[in-house]
């Protein structure tokens, strides 16, 4: 996650949801404290069907020094992001960051 750590523009760009499965007190590991209930069988980190957007475990600035504060118990559309991607670009180019591979040049 080490690039990640400067950016955090997917946390406050896109709806998380996530099978209810994944919840902590279902048997998976993502704290039920951050998430909301869609349905029977989908959840959503909370802070993310909101506008602005911005995913409840998000902590510092965007495009400067982010953390996730449940990194290591993120829900799957997290863990399945990649940077550099189409929809990092898009993320980025929200918070008026440039595309990811223009940064390192």
């Amino acid at each position: 996650m080490s690039a990640c750590t400067t950016c955090g523009a997917c946390c406050a760009s896109f709806r998380v949801d996530f099978a209810v499965q994944e919840l902590d007190e279902r048997g998976g590991s993502v704290p039920a404290g951050l998430a909301e209930e869609v349905n029977s069988t989908t959840c959503r980190m909370r802070g993310t069907d909101h506008l602005p957007v911005r995913c409840a475990a998000l902590t510092g600035q965007i495009g400067r020094n982010v953390a996730c504060g449940i990194y290591e118990w993120r829900p799957s559309p997290c863990r399945e992001f990649s940077e550099a991607d189409a929809a990092c670009d898009k993320a980025r180019a929200r918070h008026g960051l440039p595309p990811w591979n223009a940064q390192s040049g």
